[in-house]
């Protein structure tokens, strides 16, 4: 007899793998957990010294971090994850994850309460090896 430990669940894409309609629906749940957890039980207001970006989707940095927190809530909420789960899933990603986003040099810089910028990226030249 197996059980489901032996076997654990494959995780889940990230969504930077995905395309199409798997991340278009990736993106939905996502929206949905940061609109509707995220920024309720953890948004802090908006200053130049921590920007927000209303279309923070329009951030592919920001899609990728918060997509990877997503997945470690996801993971570090889960009861098998054990009491202090949560604790972890705080003080190892939630922390980090947000004083990159919203730091006065990261993807939300040059975005105000109620606009949106896009960020210039830096300039890159193709690899001819």
């Amino acid at each position: 007899m197996t059980t489901i430990e032996e076997h654990p669940a494959a995780a889940p894409p990230f969504i930077l793998y995905l395309d199409g309609g798997e991340y278009a629906e990736e993106m939905r749940s996502l929206a949905v957990w940061v609109c509707d957890l995220l920024l309720p039980v953890y948004g802090r207001e908006v200053s130049s010294q921590q920007p927000w970006c209303p279309r923070w989707w329009e951030h592919l940095e920001a899609v990728a971090r918060l997509h990877a927190l997503w997945l470690a809530w996801q993971e570090y909420t889960d009861p098998a994850a054990g009491a202090s789960g949560p604790a972890v899933w705080h003080r190892d990603h939630l922390g980090p994850v947000l004083a990159e986003l919203r730091s006065p040099s990261g993807p939300f810089a040059g975005c105000k309460e109620g606009s949106h910028r896009a960020k210039a990226t830096p300039a890159v030249e193709a690899y001819d090896g």
